[in-house]
């Protein structure tokens, strides 16, 4: 038996509870969790905007140690330190043998259950469903192999965490997907714990500008600890032509939207100018549509994309963020502003449905 917090209805709280963990089968590790980040897509599926098979054990960014392995599994062992990755990969569809593993086809085909179709937490004959294929808001979990990448290090299991999800997906959005110059100007909209990684990626690469939008003066302020010269208050006035008069009425280089929402995509997209590249990393509500200028796009040469997850190959991006973090070049320890025990991982989203800044993150025995 596992404590957990599991989510069995739509717009209700997580139910914290014991339930039933299986053996990890062929391919598959068991983690002692360590930390758990609080991030907003799991919120998502808590308030509906994305669909998930219910009852499920949220939680997708983590870290922790290995207990057990199943058979065939060589990277990792008992032991062992490890981030979690929500996009493990086969290895064998298209996407992984692509390049694009983070896209993994057979990972995006079997969801919220393991390779197999099957899950390992249940509850008596109840099976319960686990987000990501990580379910970390429980003590333990069952992850596939490509799910863990092997710590080489020594940082805090709550700094480690946010490796999980929120650092590759912010900075890699910055290096890997947008590919921003040094001396560019960049905007990036929302200062949540992946709008802040996407200011310290722009900060990485020598951005000359590096321009904070929210509509909270305390995320603002905040944002400066990690590499923002400027800020836009979108609250008080139209952040598009705040973004312009900072950038001489050129627009931005580089725009992100991570915020997740109509509105702020057609945002980035006309802050950006002549060229610009708009990357597009908040998740936005299940079918909301953005009003595009398409002409502007043809006699500006705007390039619009998504990034799924920066764009990341955990098992090669993320022992380079831990070497990052350990020669100072990214703030992780500001950016862990919260700590939790499971018991108050309610408390944990209401504080961030109130706008607390920075990371909040769940801490287990």
């Amino acid at each position: 038996m596992v404590k957990a917090a599991v989510l069995y209805e739509v717009g209700s709280q997580l139910v914290i509870e014991d339930v039933e963990l299986d053996d990890p089968q062929a391919g598959e590790v068991l983690v002692k969790v360590g930390a758990a980040g609080i991030c907003r897509s799991d919120r998502h599926f808590m308030h509906g905007d994305a669909p998930i098979a219910l009852p499920v054990v949220l939680g997708h960014e983590g870290a922790g140690t290995v207990e057990a392995v199943g058979p065939g599994v060589t990277s990792v062992k008992p032991g062992d330190q490890v981030f979690l990755s929500f996009v493990p990969s086969c290895g064998r569809c298209k996407s992984c043998i692509t390049g694009n593993s983070h896209l993994c086809d057979n990972h995006g085909a079997t969801g919220p259950n393991m390779y197999d179709g099957t899950t390992r937490l249940h509850k008596g004959d109840q099976r319960i469903h686990h987000m990501g294929k990580t379910a970390c808001f429980a003590e333990h979990a069952v992850v596939p192999e490509t799910g863990v990448v092997p710590i080489h290090g020594n940082i805090g299991m709550d700094k480690a965490a946010l490796i999980g999800c929120c650092v590759p997906t912010g900075v890699g959005a910055v290096t890997s997907s947008a590919n921003v110059q040094p001396g560019s100007t960049v905007a990036v909209i929302g200062c949540g714990g992946v709008g802040l990684n996407v200011i310290m990626g722009a900060a990485l690469v020598n951005a000359s500008k590096i321009i904070a939008v929210d509509i909270g003066e305390a995320q603002l302020e905040f944002a400066m600890k990690f590499g923002a010269t400027h800020t836009v208050n979108a609250s008080d006035r139209d952040p598009v032509a705040q973004v312009r008069e900072l950038t001489d009425g050129k627009g931005a280089d580089y725009t992100f939207e991570v915020f997740g929402s109509a509105d702020t995509t057609k945002a980035a997209y006309d802050m950006a100018g002549k060229k610009g590249v708009v990357t597009i990393v908040g998740i936005a509500p299940v079918g909301a549509e953005a009003g595009i200028n398409a002409v502007d796009m043809v006699r500006n040469e705007k390039t619009m994309r998504g990034t799924y997850y920066g764009s990341t190959h955990a098992s090669v991006d993320m022992p380079k963020l831990l070497d990052m973090y350990l020669a100072g070049k990214l703030n992780l320890d500001d950016l862990v502003v919260r700590h939790y025990s499971l018991d108050q991982i309610n408390e944990a989203y209401g504080d961030m449905d109130n706008g607390e800044v920075g990371r909040g993150v769940i801490m287990y025995a």
